[in-house]
């Protein structure tokens, strides 16, 4: 694939790393697997996690100067996040991460591929097919893997989330067309 720009090529970049920590989580032995059901590990993770998701949005709000609709649209999120986290398993968390950051860097890509003049009518929804697909192929993959089982839940799982990360993009995308078109 020709990329449109280097910003473009940076983003298809980072979500080829998603895809490969995804591919190489599935080799994970059963020991190490162990090891991260641990309570207190669980506990260390979701707490770095959430710090370094806080920082992200830290430097995304002191870039791009969001306003108090956008800031609690964040806090609304974080919270749902938070509560999804407490109520989730270890391998639904990871879901939830894995695909969440996956489809935004798929759609931040395709945004910026249209923005350089390459034809893409839908970017939120060729996104989800890409992340989707990647999301079914790392499932198929378990079929063949002894220590894995496939699951049709965490098919739609990924789906659902998928789904949920792309409509708080265009979310947000149409807050701050408002905020620019002064409506």
């Amino acid at each position: 694939m020709k990329f449109s720009s280097r910003h473009e090529r940076k983003l298809w970049l980072l979500a080829s790393l998603v895809v490969l920590a995804i591919v190489v989580s599935l080799f994970i032995n059963r020991e190490l697997i162990s090891f991260f059901e641990d309570q207190n590990i669980q506990a260390i993770i979701f707490v770095l996690v959430m710090v370094l998701i806080g920082i992200a949005l830290m430097i995304n709000a002191i870039r791009t100067k969001p306003t108090i609709p956008e800031i609690a649209l964040w806090l609304g999120i974080a919270a749902v996040y938070i509560m999804l986290f407490l109520r989730l398993g270890l391998a639904e968390r990871s879901h939830l991460m894995e695909y969440s950051i996956l489809a935004m860097l798929v759609h931040r890509a395709l945004i910026e591929r249209r923005n350089n003049g390459r034809r893409i009518t839908n970017p939120a929804f060729v996104a989800f097919g890409i992340s989707f697909g990647i999301g079914l192929l790392d499932e198929c993959i378990q079929l063949f893997l002894p220590h894995r089982v496939f699951d049709w839940y965490d098919i739609v799982f990924n789906g659902i989330v998928v789904a949920g990360a792309l409509l708080l993009l265009v979310v947000f995308q149409w807050i701050r067309k408002r905020k620019t078109s002064g409506n």
